[in-house]
């Protein structure tokens, strides 16, 4: 009798994600159609914690399947600028599924080495790497480069955006990065390693595999291609940004949902929607919070790198 398939996993896991961005956890105002289709057909869980609140370490825990007690990475930064990072003895999910046979790819945001340390994507696991290695660089959605495993996809047509500064929207909602000459030519971060992701799943489909889409919406910078579905809102710029990155992070969940029903293994998959740490209270100028506009902060009393509940 031949062996039954081994099921493949998906590892969603957004950046500063806030409890109530999401309709199935009580979102009124943001649109999030498919990743509330999986809770429906899912289980929700209101009483799990990621690994630690913030960034790196929640990551770490998460690879390795240690709490904060024993994994590696544990904060985000020392003194100085130094980033701990993985080290060569450290064993990752990634590399138990590579041994028992699964094709394991990550897009998004590693956050667990930089270039000139140990603890790469390639070296933990991965067969497949697209996009950023440092949570610095991730905090620019039109950058210079991405990585392509260890190598650099350069944007040259992103030079001159200066992600620290406004950006403008036109009347339909479309973006014009501060400061690139030529705006028809951006390629979104977010936009190239989703797609980079549904192509993993169109070449190894037929294998086991272990997709890790460690997305970095709705985290700052905050800038998105176009606001839709919200342009007609009358909101703050801020908010509708924010609202626009969330819905498109979830339309790139539901193109991946009918990718998978396409090639036939969308009952052979096991798909899990986390954030890495959580609520982040932002505000601009004399705008209300993103928490006062959306409501969003939850049943909790602390908030990102804030232990208390």
């Amino acid at each position: 009798m031949p062996d039954e398939r081994r099921p493949n996993i998906i590892w969603i896991m957004a950046d500063d994600l806030s409890w109530g961005d999401l309709g199935c956890f009580g979102s009124e105002k943001i649109l999030t159609p498919s990743i509330d289709r999986l809770a429906a057909e899912g289980i929700r869980f209101h009483a799990c914690y990621a690994g630690s609140t913030v960034c790196a370490p929640s990551r770490s825990s998460l690879m390795q399947g240690l709490h904060q007690g024993h994994a590696t990475v544990r904060g985000n930064a020392a003194p100085g600028g130094y980033r701990h990072n993985l080290q060569p003895e450290d064993v990752t999910v990634a590399q138990v599924l590579q041994s028992a046979g699964y094709r394991c790819g990550l897009f998004g945001k590693w956050g667990l080495a930089v270039e000139d340390q140990t603890g790469q994507p390639n070296e933990k696991g991965f067969d497949e790497f697209r996009g950023y290695l440092n949570q610095r660089h991730a905090h620019n959605y039109y950058p210079p480069y991405l990585f392509r495993d260890t190598e650099h996809i350069e944007f040259p047509q992103h030079a001159g955006h200066d992600h620290t500064a406004p950006n403008e929207y036109d009347a339909q909602g479309r973006i014009t990065p501060n400061g690139m000459a030529d705006p028809d030519a951006a390629r979104y971060s977010f936009d190239v390693y989703a797609e980079a992701a549904e192509e993993f799943v169109h070449a190894h489909h037929a294998e086991p595999m272990f997709l890790y889409l460690a997305y970095t919406i709705p985290h700052q910078a905050f800038e998105v291609p176009s606001l839709e579905p919200y342009t007609d809102r009358d909101w703050p710029l801020l908010q509708t940004i924010y609202a626009a990155m969330v819905t498109r992070m979830d339309t790139a969940v539901g193109r991946l949902l009918g990718l998978l029903e396409d090639c036939g293994i969308a009952d052979d998959t096991l798909i899990f929607f986390t954030s890495d740490n959580g609520y982040s209270h932002r505000g601009v100028g004399e705008e209300p919070s993103l928490d006062e506009f959306f409501g969003h902060h939850g049943p909790f009393k602390g908030e990102k790198g804030n232990l208390h509940q």
